[in-house]
C-alpha cells in the first residue's frame, strides 16, 4: 500500500507545498531512522544536489534531509 503524506518543504528560503511518498515496504519511521524517500512538489523551484531540506507539519518539524537525486 503506497503511502503519501502532504507536507511543506523548506529549500533555503522556499517554502513549497508536496507530497511526501514512503516505499512500499515502510510502514512506520522511527525518530533517528534514515529512509530513501519521494518528494512530489506542486510547483517548481530551483533544485540541487546537495541542497538540505526541512520538512514541516504545521509548526512541527517532523524531518530534514539532503537531495542526493532530481526526478524530472
Amino acid at each position: 500500500m503506497l503511502k503519501i503524506i502532504n507536507l511543506n518543504f523548506f529549500f533555503r528560503t522556499s517554502n513549497i507545498t508536496g507530497n511526501l511518498i514512503f516505499p512500499e515496504d515502510v510502514s512506520f519511521v522511527m525518530p533517528g531512522d534514515s529512509l530513501e524517500l519521494k518528494i512530489q512538489l506542486y510547483k517548481k523551484a530551483p533544485l540541487s544536489l546537495g541542497l538540505k531540506v526541512i520538512m514541516r507539519e504545521g509548526n512541527l518539524t517532523i524531518g530534514a534531509g539532503v537531495i542526493t537525486e532530481l526526478i524530472s
